[in-house]
C-alpha cells in the first residue's frame, strides 16, 4: 500500500514547501539568523570598514540575498498589502521567539499580547482565501 493511500490526509512535501507560509517562515527566520550573527559580530570587531572585508559578512550577505529570493518569490505570488502584512506579522514572531529563546529576553504581559494578536494575523492571513479579484 503506498503512503497516500495509508494516510489520504497525508500532504505532499513539495506542495508543503511552496506553501507561502513556510516560504515567509523560512525567509524571516533566515533574516533573522544574519541578524543575529552581525550583531554579534559588529560587537565584537565594531563598526569599521575592515568588519566588511571579513567571512562573517560574506556569509552574512548569502544568507540574506537567499532570504530575498523567498521574499520575491512570495512578492511574484501574492497581494502586495496581504504580503506585506504576513512578512510583518512574520518578522515580528521570529524575533520574538529567537530573542527569547537566544537571547534570553523577557518581555512584559502587554508586549506578548501583541505578539499573540501578530501571531492571530499571520495564520488568518496566511489560512484564509484571498478575495477574488475585480
Amino acid at each position: 500500500m503506498t503512503l497516500p493511500a495509508r494516510f489520504p490526509h497525508h500532504v505532499p512535501v513539495a506542495a508543503f514547501l511552496k506553501s507561502p507560509a513556510f516560504i515567509i517562515i523560512g525567509s524571516q527566520l533566515l533574516f533573522s539568523i544574519s541578524d543575529l550573527m552581525g550583531r554579534r559580530a559588529m560587537s565584537a570587531h565594531g563598526f569599521t570598514l575592515a568588519s566588511f572585508f571579513t567571512w562573517w559578512f560574506l556569509i552574512y550577505t548569502v544568507i540574506r540575498q537567499i532570504a530575498v529570493f523567498g521574499q520575491l518569490y512570495i512578492y511574484s505570488t501574492m497581494e502586495l498589502g496581504r504580503t506585506v502584512a504576513l512578512f510583518g506579522a512574520g518578522s515580528i514572531i521570529v524575533g520574538n521567539i529567537l530573542g527569547f529563546m537566544l537571547l534570553g529576553e523577557k518581555l512584559t504581559v502587554p508586549v506578548y499580547v501583541g505578539v499573540s494578536l501578530a501571531i492571530c494575523a499571520f495564520l488568518a492571513l496566511a489560512l484564509l482565501p484571498a478575495g477574488a479579484a475585480k
